[in-house]
């Protein structure tokens, strides 16, 4: 459910109040308050959440307003995941202006990998700069109407000279953007599974598409916010499981796992318990040594951890 501009100043009251009460429990923008049952082996990472702080400028076209969410919310639920690692991606709210993600990685103190929005202007040196602190991949959010494409190949061969990925968020749009992610020189990274469309699922294209470029061993796929898609619900969210399930046994060698953490497209009554959204992965990957692969050695590698 989007926020409007509207909504998002109704809801910075509304979350203090609600925190006040312990709507939230412990942790801002979560549900719950007890630990997974799943263990994350040490050195795992939450590879997709977000900060956000009104002190940034939203860009102009920005359709989601969220409540400020800082690095020290933040750090409350890794405490309670039992995970210190995290790749921050920045918001779709702020456009190219990645100040939040810089303050952040630089807070992070080495706990931290970045993913940034940028678009064809940008210097080398900028793109230096970004490398120096952190930043390994660059974000095209199509989820919400925004990035342009016209810059994807050029910036892709671009940040591939500096070991960086390509992210998408795809929406509806996988299967005809999948010829040319198939050919990008740099990695890539897919959000949210996909955003395979339920009920189809497994029969969808845009599942079909998603294997194909699982095989071409250049794409990776972030195992995170099941609610996107799901018809079923809440806790078990079991049509979207089903997909978790099918590319986990396809490659769990280019899998990863993100929380979605501050669950930016759901209002503030529907965010999901956290500790529960990993212990999903027990159910999708039920083998503890591919849950390493994907909490671990996976984004390790991706990310340069």
């Amino acid at each position: 459910m989007l926020l409007s501009r509207r909504r998002f100043l109704q809801a910075g009251s509304a979350l203090g109040a609600a925190v006040s009460m312990g709507a939230f429990a412990n942790v801002p923008f979560s549900q719950g308050d007890e630990k997974p049952k799943l263990t994350p082996p040490a050195g795992s990472v939450d590879c997709h959440m977000h900060l956000y702080d009104g002190r940034y400028p939203a860009a102009p076209n920005a359709t989601l307003f969220p409540p400020d969410a800082s690095l020290e919310d933040y750090r409350q639920l890794q405490q309670r995941l039992g995970m210190n690692r995290m790749v921050i991606v920045t918001p779709s709210t702020y456009g190219t202006d990645n100040r939040i993600l810089l303050d952040g990685l630089l807070r992070s103190r080495g706990d931290a990998r970045g993913v940034a929005v940028v678009d064809g202007s940008i210097t080398d040196t900028a793109l230096a700069s970004l490398h120096s602190a952190g930043v390994r991949g660059i974000r095209f959010n199509l989820s919400v109407g925004g990035a342009a494409l016209n810059d994807l190949e050029p910036l892709a061969a671009r940040v591939n000279e500096l070991g960086w990925n390509v992210q998408v968020a795809p929406g509806p749009l996988l299967v005809d953007l999948e010829p040319r992610l198939a050919k990008l020189p740099a990695r890539v990274v897919i959000d949210h599974m996909g955003h395979v469309p339920q009920p189809e699922g497994l029969k969808s294209a845009a599942f079909t598409a998603l294997m194909r470029l699982l095989d071409n061993q250049n794409t990776w796929v972030k195992l995170s916010a099941p609610y996107l898609r799901s018809k079923t619900g809440a806790p078990l969210y079991e049509d979207v499981g089903t997909v978790a399930s099918a590319l986990i046994q396809h490659n769990a060698e280019r899998l990863l796992w993100g929380s979605d953490w501050p669950h930016p497209t759901l209002a503030l009554d529907q965010k999901p318990d956290d500790a529960a959204l990993l212990d999903l992965l027990a159910r999708w990957a039920p083998d503890a040594g591919t849950r390493d692969l994907i909490l671990r050695d996976n984004p390790v590698a991706l990310y340069g951890f």
